[in-house]
């Protein structure tokens, strides 16, 4: 969309994607803390969901019988992200 302000010199700016995982937010004291109520109210939320999804479930079905699931391009992305992800075992901290 356009806006009738937008300078039409410019392009549009994409932001991108990191790849390299965030450092953690560094909260003060007390910011992290456990309430038996919010545990209690998760708990409850947890116990109307049902066990097994069966729409889940069925799409799972149909995806595994696909001979062209997961695509070409898909498996060729995977591919690359493996090979130029670091190789953890030669960490040496």
């Amino acid at each position: 969309m356009i806006h009738s302000t937008s300078s039409s010199d410019r392009t549009a700016r994409t932001d991108a994607v990191s790849l390299v995982p965030q450092k953690p937010v560094v909260r003060g004291p007390g910011a992290d803390s456990f309430s038996a109520a919010n545990s209690t109210a998760l708990r409850a939320a947890l116990q109307t969901q049902p066990e097994v999804r069966p729409e889940v479930v069925a799409r799972g079905k149909e995806l595994a019988a696909d001979p062209s699931y997961p695509s070409n391009d898909i498996l060729r992305k995977v591919g690359e992200a493996l090979l130029n992800s670091p190789d953890l075992t030669e960490d040496e901290s």
